[in-house]
Parts: C-alpha cells; structure tokens; sequence
C-alpha cells in the first residue's frame, strides 16, 4: 500500500507548468502589496497630497528631536502654528510621563500638542496619533514624522470639504521613544485622554512599503469593517494583529487602548536597517509609502468621521487579509469550524487514499511524525546562518538582524528550507510513500491552524486554509474523472492559497523582524513547501527505479552549495558604505568626582574609526554602577563641566525623596542604585508628578536604574522606595547629546552611524553619592 497521489505522463513538464503557475501567484501577491505613486502638490484640494505633506516634514524633521532637546522645541512650535493656522484649537499638554519595566523607572517631562477639530453634531471623539519626537540617533523621517505631516496634510484636505460631524482630536505625542511616556501622561492626565473614543495611530518601523494595519483593538469586526470599505489600497492582516498582541512591543497604541479607545494601528516596515539610525531621513523615505499612509489617514479621518460612533461596538474580531489582490473578512466564529474542516479535509484525503491502496496506516503516522523535521530544521538552519553571519562579520550584531540588503541570505533561508525538506522526503519516499509523505506533511499545517484556532484566531487562516484547500485540491485529483492534466490542474489550485499566503508571511516576517529571527519566515516557507509536495513528485522518478544514487547526493549537495554560494553573494553585496552603514557605539564618561574621563563602546567587534578612542575591556576605572554588559573602554581627555547633583530631601523608613539637577546643558539624568527598588515618583513644578511600581532587576548592572528624560534646569524631586533599609549608593549620570565638546573627536567617517543603544552618543558627567 504505497504509491503517489496522482501521476500524468509527460510529468516533468506538468511539475514545470505547475511551478510555474504557483511562482505567478507569488509574484503577483507581492505585487498587489506595493505603496501607491505619491501625489504631487498639484493635487485637488480635497485628496491628499505626499509632496505637501513632504514640505511640512522638511520644515521640522531635518534633525534628531528627543525629548527634552531644543529640536524638539521648534518641531513642537511649527506644528502648533500649522494646526493654528488651520484653524484647530491648539493645547500644549505638560506632564510628567512614566513607564516601569524590569529593575527600571523612565519618567519624561513630555509636551504633547492635542489640538480638536469641533464636531457639527458628535457621536464621539475620532483620535489621530502619531508622535513628534524621535530617537536621538536620527531625525525620525519615518518613524515618525511622515505620519506628523501626513496629518497636517490631512487637516488640510478636510478642510477643502465641510464640517465633520464627529470631533477630531489630533494627538501628536512626545516621548514616545522613550516608553510611551506622552501617550501615557495624556491618557492618565488629559479629559480628551479619558474621554475615550475611536483611535487611529501612525508609526513605522523602516522607510518604506505599504502602511500596514498591523493591530487592532479587541472586538474589532466593525473597525475593520469600516477600514475595508474606506480605504482604497487596504493592506495589512489578522496574523500581524495576533503576533503584536503576543509581543512585548509597544506604541502610543498600547496605553491609549489600555485606557477605553477602540481603533487601528499603522505602520509601514520596509527598509527596516534604518531604523532609529541617521537613516531615518527624508532623503530615504520612499515617497509612496508616506502616499499611502496619508491616504488611508484621510480616507479613514471622512469615514469615522461621518459615522455613528456607537454603531462600531462589536463583541467579536474578524479574520482579515489579501488574496489576489482582494480583501477577504469573516468572523471570528468561523475560524473554528474552518479549522475542524481543514483537519477533517485532510483526514478525508487519507482516507480515499487508503482506499485506493497509495497508503497505509502506519505509514501515514510514520510521515506525519517525522514531518515534524523539515520545519525544525528550517527553523534552526535560519537561526545557525545568522550565528555564522554573526561570527564572520561581528557589526550585523548590532543591527539586531535588520540588514541592508538581506536578499541573498533570505533567498539563502529559502534553499536551506528546501534543502531540509528534501532531506526529509528523499530518504523516506521509498520507505513511506509519496502519498504518504504528502498527506502526513499536510497534518501539520492543519494542526498548527487547528492550534492558532484556540490561541490567536486571527492568524489560523494562514495554516487552516492552505491546508484545507491542498487537501481538496488532493481529493479532487483522486475521485474526478477527466485528463490527467486535470488531475495537475486540481493540484495546482489547490496549492495558489498556500503560495499567495506562505511566502507573503515570510517576507514580512523577514521585513519586520529581521534574520536575527530567520527562523519565523523559514518555518512559513517550510510549511510551503509541505503542501507542494505532489509537485515536487512530478520532478522524481517511479518509485520502482528510485532515484538514482547520484541524484540522491547531487540534489542536497546542489543545494546545498547553492546555499553556501547565495551567502557569499551576500556578503560581497551588503558591504557597508555611505549610503548603506555600519553602526557603532560609543559614549565619553568622566566622574566629576575624581575628575578620570573614559571613552565607553558597547560593539562587540569596534570600528576603525570607534578603535581611535577604545583599545581594551578594562572597566575598573568606569565610574561605580556605570558599566552595564561588556564594554571596550579607552583614556579620554577630562572637560569642564558640572556634572548631575543629588540631595537628599528626607528619608522615612524605605522611603528616600531626592533633589536631582543634570547640570548644565544635560537632557537627561540616570540614576543607578546598587540596591532594588520597588516604587519610583517623580515630580516637576508646573509639569505634576507621576509613580510606578517596579519589580525585578536590571540585568548585567546595578539591580535599580531610574530615568528622567527631558529634565528642566531646575532639576526634578524624586521619590524612591529602597526596602530594607540601611546605606544606599547611587551613581547619577548627567546626559548631553553629542561628542563634540570633548577635545580631540573626530566625527564619524561617511559609512558609519551611531548604534541604537540608548546611552551612545553621550557626554555622561558622573557623581556618586552614599545615602
């Protein structure tokens, strides 16, 4: 009882034609996700235009605008005046913002700008996000300043038509890179914030590519419902939601949610390498994408804006997604029952194949057990290539796997994948059968959406359907009669869902997460090539001869060499230059009390440019509670400067309030304590205060650490609760953004960039103080 599903003479002909189809409908899914062609300022009035809202940006994301910098406060005056002008009431919110996570307490003095576009007759308040202030390693064109001026191109639009009837708030949030803290401050402290309404929020998370709606609030089926309708290009899908709730990351639209707004989140995610780097620019950003962002913006600002608020309630999500180009919705009711389908699909193709006699029952376990190897081995393959990429260039550790151009080590993830399914098949296909093989792979695509069914619904189509439709696609070529290029063409149509959506999701993963987490978009594409395995027949001889002995070494070394040639040619291509660089860390760190200066790296492997400052990994002359991980440190020349300051206002049992100054010219002050905390408050005259618990520990420093961004001149109080008592040591740390005050810095050559890690590029001024 061994045999194919189907067979047709002329065979290798019939696999090419099938291939060939299959690699049609992945091209042209991907074609159907490309950004819209920007509009030019000649547009009509009442459409949104990407070269207007481009002469916006130019005016105020030019420059890094962190919080509490002076770029910051000309961003902030430019869009109050453009709203103004517009003829929005304008408010500047200043509070303090807070975020705790493990063994840290962040606070902010944010400035947020909410400025409110009156209703005729309000069903309820429509909130357009987006944030102001960017990472202080670049100027934040895209994250997130394209969606800021897409919404004074928005506001303008609307104005070209009437009143809406429905209140519009636009929330341009600082802080937001440094833990939500604006989003925070405005739903804790705002009456807009706690009014509650429908929320749209803009981010991104590279330059380019079409604006996602990659999250969802709960209950989501008329939001999504109304974006389908609304949006001319929609793009996104039910999977992305599901793996953002999963996630620890978080947007403006994690505490706005959290706080009573229902709503979508936005974000395109190409070109994700540069990222809160120098390339975050406006000459990086890809015109489409800031197109397509301002275009569901505005379409979306007519839609909610006209509606019944009320009516958008549901008590349920929907699943959402592309197919060919058109936008398929169902409720979240169906996922189940599709799911039970996909696995009784599957179930029912094993049994006509038994019937026929091509399978046995213990072969059928015996192939879907050891299916279970290629995507195991697809996954670690992905995640051994960046260890050896790791190992062989050291600087892609700092880009958190978000490359260049990481097409030919994809394309490398690809062949590994099929290498491992090849290893897993040829070997077994005599022993096992293809009918077998080909059934039993089909089991875990339809249990995985069977799983996602009950853990993450939204992302069950991705597995469920696949599945199910190779499988009738399977029965379909067993029990119709007609030609054998029927029995092909069943086949093939079964599998055009699994190579619309599969590859689909592994390229986003690949854009969205990077190869340092290969291993996501190498299990989809394992999982594809599990359904393609009737195909992949029509290229094998009968079973009676067997493969050749050769060809059963010739495939897996092909591919193999084929793998190992694709990542040469990746190294050969994403060599860093000017326009494609290579990120590096350093910071200048002197402790003011002993008046001993030290330049501080954190790359494990340091530039030539970074080895002028740093030559070895002594850290003891670092200031107490500085170092944090393994450091390169080097001698720097001391500076005049004054360095934080720290009084001790009172202390009561566990509890030690504070008086904490930067120093001249700092943004910001840190503050490491060599014991744990449990609470942190801060406090700023004019600003309020805020606290948070904190739990846990710091890893590889001192157990505690608080922050406060944005710091004024005349300092801020801050409260702490140490429990148990007895002496404390603290180090505060003084920031200021740039080296170039220091004696002797030479700026980086063209081909480097400052790394993301949040203490680089800092003049930190250090003193240490026992309590």
């Amino acid at each position: 009882m061994m045999g194919k599903l189907f067979d047709v003479p002329r065979r290798v002909r019939a696999g090419l034609a099938a291939v060939l189809a299959l690699a049609a409908v992945a091209m042209l899914t991907a074609m159907t996700g490309s950004t819209t062609q920007p509009s030019p300022a000649s547009a009509p009035p009442g459409e949104f235009s990407a070269a207007r809202a481009l002469a916006h940006l130019e005016r105020f994301a030019a420059e890094p605008r962190p919080l509490g910098g002076p770029a910051s406060g000309r961003a902030r005056n430019y869009l109050a005046g453009q709203l103004r002008a517009a003829g929005l009431e304008v408010e500047i919110q200043r509070a303090v913002g807070a975020r705790s996570a493990a063994g840290l307490a962040t606070f902010g003095q944010v400035r947020n700008i909410v400025a409110t576009l009156p209703g005729q007759d309000p069903t309820g308040t429509v909130l357009v996000a987006a944030h102001y202030d960017s990472a202080a390693m670049g100027p934040g064109a895209s994250d997130d300043g394209a969606a800021v001026a897409a919404m004074l191109e928005t506001v303008r639009a609307l104005g070209a038509g009437g009143r809406l009837r429905n209140d519009l708030v636009l929330l341009m949030s600082d802080g937001e890179e440094d833990g939500v803290l604006g989003a925070e401050a405005f739903v804790r402290e705002h009456p807009l914030g706690r009014k509650g309404g429908v929320l749209l929020n803009w981010e991104a998370r590279g330059v380019g590519g079409p604006s996602l709606m990659f999250e969802t609030s709960r209950d989501n089926a008329r939001l999504v419902e109304t974006f389908v309708d609304a949006v001319p290009r929609p793009r996104g899908d039910s999977s992305m939601v599901e793996l953002y709730r999963l996630l620890p990351n978080n947007t403006d639209f994690t505490p706005l949610t959290k706080a009573g707004f229902t709503g979508m989140n936005f974000a395109y995610i190409e070109g994700s390498s540069h990222y809160h780097t120098a390339g975050d620019s406006i000459e990086n950003l890809d015109r489409g994408s800031l197109q397509h962002h301002g275009s569901n913006m505005l379409a979306l600002a007519h839609a909610l804006g006209a509606a019944d608020l009320p009516t958008l309630a549901s008590d349920h999500d929907v699943t959402y997604f592309r197919l060919l180009g058109t936008m398929i919705t169902y409720p979240d009711m169906l996922v189940q029952p599709l799911a039970v389908l996909g696995v009784l699909a599957v179930a029912a193709l094993a049994l006509v194949a038994r019937r026929r006699r091509l399978i046995s029952l213990p072969r059928l376990l015996g192939a879907a057990a050891s299916a279970a190897a290629p995507p195991i081995l697809s996954v670690l393959a992905a995640q051994a290539l960046w260890e050896l990429l790791v190992a062989w260039r050291p600087a892609y550790d700092g880009m958190g796997g978000l490359l260049h151009r990481p097409e030919a080590f994809e394309a490398a993830v690809a062949v590994l994948s099929g290498l491992a399914l090849l290893g897993w098949y040829l070997p077994l296909r005599r022993r096992l059968g293809p009918a077998a093989s080909a059934v039993g792979a089909l089991a875990w695509p339809a249990g995985l959406g069977l799983l996602c069914a009950q853990v993450a619904p939204g992302a069950s189509y991705v597995f469920t359907l696949p599945a199910l439709l190779c499988a009738l696609g399977g029965l379909a070529a067993l029990l119709l009669p007609g030609p054998a290029w029927a029995r092909v063409a069943a086949v093939t149509l079964g599998m055009v869902t699994a190579a619309a959506l599969l590859p689909a999701l592994a390229g986003n993963a690949f854009d969205g997460m990077g190869l340092a987490l290969g291993g996501a978009g190498a299990l989809a594409l394992a999982l594809f090539g599990m359904t393609a395995l009737p195909v992949v027949e029509l290229f094998l001889p009968d079973l009676a001869r067997g493969l050749p002995r050769g060809a059963a070494v010739a495939v897996p070394l092909t591919a193999a060499g084929l793998a190992v040639a694709l990542v040469g040619c990746g190294l050969a291509a994403d060599g860093f230059d000017a326009d494609h660089p290579r990120r590096t860390h350093l910071a200048y760190v002197m402790d003011a009390g002993t008046g001993t200066a030290r330049w501080v790296s954190a790359d494990e492997e340091p530039a030539d440019w970074t080895r002028r400052y740093v030559s070895g990994r002594d850290v003891t002359a670092l200031p107490p509670g500085y170092a944090r991980g393994t450091l390169w440190t080097g001698a720097a020349p001391a500076i005049r400067a004054d360095g934080p300051r720290v009084s001790v206002l009172g202390r009561d049992g566990d509890t030690v309030r504070l008086r904490v100054t930067g120093g001249r010219g700092a943004r910001s002050v840190t503050l490491r304590i060599d014991r744990p905390i449990t609470e942190a408050t801060a406090s700023v005259g004019g600003a309020g205060s805020a606290a948070v618990p904190v739990t846990g520990t710091r890893a590889g420093t001192w157990p505690a650490e608080v922050r406060f961004r944005g710091i004024p001149a005349t300092g801020a109080r801050i409260t702490l609760r140490v429990p148990g008592g007895g002496r404390i040591r603290l180090t505060a740390i003084g920031e200021t953004d740039g080296l170039s005050t220091v004696p002797g810095f030479v700026p980086r050559p063209p081909g480097l960039v400052a790394a993301t890690r949040e203490d680089g590029d800092l003049v930190a001024v250090t003193r240490t103080y026992t309590l």
